[in-house]
């Protein structure tokens, strides 16, 4: 009976782990180039139970054995085991604003390990020579007339050098050329991830690749993608489908409560009624 308590108690923590998850999607719905999280739940081991007994030879000098019977196999409950990033291609919408600038993929190759689609980024550094990617393309420019984003990350072109301008009349090419005063000033580098599952999320939209620098895009022959100025591309969570998975969980949740409360009433009979002396 206490099994059960660990195993219902385990499908409450992990449906509150995943009500958590859906309502930050949510409540990042509205944020640009953000990429919702898919929850990787798994079951603890199987257990495979016996029951032993003790047998007694009938003869004058009786010895006894033990003997094992398979009972049948049980679980032991489930968890969330990882948050996946989910980097389906969100809407682009037009802001013009000049320094909105949308990465579109275009063919982008299948990695071959994991069979999944490969990710692109902007590649952005903060002050402290960080680098970083995002797919937030909502910049703008700092004081100093330097290619920011929102949190004062630095965007970078294709030689991972900063990018500053007079102002904001310039013009993005869709390889990420740009042009201000009809001179070349730079182009927007742009990071490739073979395994996307390499990134980890950092938070504000930003990710982090502990393997090192991601290679990059520009001029790759494998990789197209465009760049358009005065666009955003809108975050790719499903809000419906994000409330649908949410009253699932809420719903899952109630029915292992309900379990945990059977449980609880079952051991208060047997401590309190047929454990009772008389």
């Amino acid at each position: 009976m206490l099994r059960g308590f660990y195993t219902a108690a385990a499908g409450m923590l992990a449906e509150q782990r995943r009500v958590e998850m859906l309502t930050n999607n949510i409540a990042n719905a509205n944020t640009p180039g953000y990429k919702e999280d898919e929850a990787a739940l798994r079951a603890f081991p199987e257990l495979l139970l016996s029951r032993v007994q003790e047998t007694t030879t009938p003869t004058s000098d009786p010895a006894s054995r033990l003997h094992r019977s398979p009972v049948g196999s049980i679980h032991t409950g489930v968890y969330m085991q990882e948050l996946i990033p989910n980097f389906l291609q969100g809407d682009v919408k037009e802001t013009g604003q000049p320094t909105d600038i949308a990465l579109v993929d275009g063919t982008v190759p299948i990695d071959a390990q994991t069979g999944m689609k490969g990710a692109l980024f902007f590649v952005v550094q903060n002050t402290n020579g960080d680098i970083r990617y995002t797919r937030n393309g909502n910049f703008t420019l700092d004081a100093e007339g330097y290619l920011t984003t929102n949190e004062g990350y630095y965007v970078l072109d294709e030689n991972n050098q900063r990018i500053r301008l007079n102002g904001t009349d310039f013009a993005v090419a869709p390889d990420g050329t740009i042009t201000e005063n009809n001179a070349r000033v730079a182009r927007l580098n742009v990071a490739f991830a073979v395994n996307p599952n390499t990134v980890v999320k950092e938070g504000n939209g930003l990710f982090r690749n502990d393997n090192g620098p991601l290679p990059s895009a520009v001029d790759n022959p494998n990789v197209t993608y465009g760049l358009k100025q005065r666009f955003l591309e809108r975050s790719n969570v499903d809000v419906t489908r994000a409330m649908t998975d949410m009253l699932s969980a809420y719903r899952s949740f109630e029915a292992n409560q309900k379990i945990l409360q059977a449980y609880d009433r079952s051991m208060d009979k047997a401590v309190n009624e047929i454990g009772r002396l008389k």
